[in-house]
């Protein structure tokens, strides 16, 4: 019989490069296992950060435990599909290419009927069975769990059990459990972010790229939405400008919105907008009046109330 594996993300965020030598010297911090990605975001200028985007060198990043399809390798990178981030790039995911040791292959990972844990503080510290931190885990982080314990709770991961506080983590029947709120949620998942640096490709608590942002807020909210902007603008519930309700995404364009899209944020209520502007900037609440983005508005969808599709 066939020994049935998948290829699992194994450290805490893996950076999807645009081709296997996009990465940089500066970008050893993020192409190796342990990844130490605080000091490669803080030890990059602002030109360096800025050359992730217009260098074309970053697509997405992948959390602990997250899932790939592996097509191809070539010298110790593989190419990959990120099959949980939908992208009208490839039907499968979002394409791009990781360093093969920061995947694990695991066989017997059957977690079908099994519960999740999902983290919701910003961090959580993962710990190995002597007590010691194993890996410092992202915001929506989700791992199965293999049993609960002294304020612990026991999960199956790709380097094998490990150990989370019961204050970092939701637990869920099963993903499709992951209750569906409405906007509101998805503000307050998105306030605590508050002041976190930009990062262009950013999926994780380490930095949020704008469509990340709004990606990870609504995955905490129980819907997967497409992984960047223009897609998330072409799915979900189309609303009307003058209906916006706090929580909704709204979209905005280049030629006074009449132009490409560019940028995706959420809806915090009173024309304010919860974002993650760009390089060099953090995450904030701009009230729009008077701004660019007012004049780039054109669009809006909504991904709360059950509407797109629960993971």
């Amino acid at each position: 019989m066939e020994i049935q594996y998948k290829w699992l993300t194994s450290v805490s965020a893996a950076t999807v490069w645009t081709k296997q030598d996009s990465s940089r010297e500066m970008d050893q911090g993020a192409i190796t296992n342990p990844v130490q990605l605080d000091e490669w975001i803080g030890s990059m200028t602002y030109d360096s950060l800025l050359d992730l985007c217009e260098g074309n060198r970053v697509q997405t990043q992948l959390l602990f435990g997250e899932e790939v399809l592996v097509l191809d390798e070539k010298d110790g990178w593989a190419q990959v599909i990120a099959v949980d981030q939908p992208s009208s790039k490839d039907e499968r995911g979002y394409p791009g290419w990781v360093p093969l040791a920061q995947l694990e292959k695991v066989v017997d990972w059957d977690v079908q009927d099994c519960s999740w844990a999902v983290v919701f503080s910003k961090k959580a510290d993962l710990l190995n069975e002597e007590g010691e931190v194993e890996l410092t885990l992202s915001f929506q982080t989700r791992l199965p769990v293999l049993e609960e314990e002294n304020g612990k709770v026991k999960v199956k991961t790709p380097i094998g059990a490990g150990y989370l506080d019961t204050k970092d983590v939701a637990i869920y029947p099963s993903i499709k459990a992951i209750p569906i709120e409405d906007g509101e949620a998805i503000v307050k998942y998105g306030e605590q972010f508050l002041d976190l640096p930009y990062l262009w490709g950013g999926m994780s608590s380490y930095g949020y790229d704008c469509s990340g942002f709004s990606y990870n807020m609504c995955k905490a909210n129980g819907v997967i939405i497409p992984r960047d902007a223009h897609d998330q603008a072409a799915s979900g519930e189309k609303v009307e400008l003058e209906d916006i309700q706090r929580g909704d995404l709204l979209f905005f364009a280049y030629e006074e919105g009449k132009g490409s899209l560019h940028h995706v944020g959420i809806y915090y209520g009173d024309g304010k907008l919860l974002h993650s502007p760009k390089t060099g900037r953090t995450i904030e609440i701009l009230d729009m009046k008077g701004t660019i983005y007012e004049k780039e508005l054109c669009a809006a969808s909504r991904y709360w109330k059950g509407t797109g599709d629960a993971s």
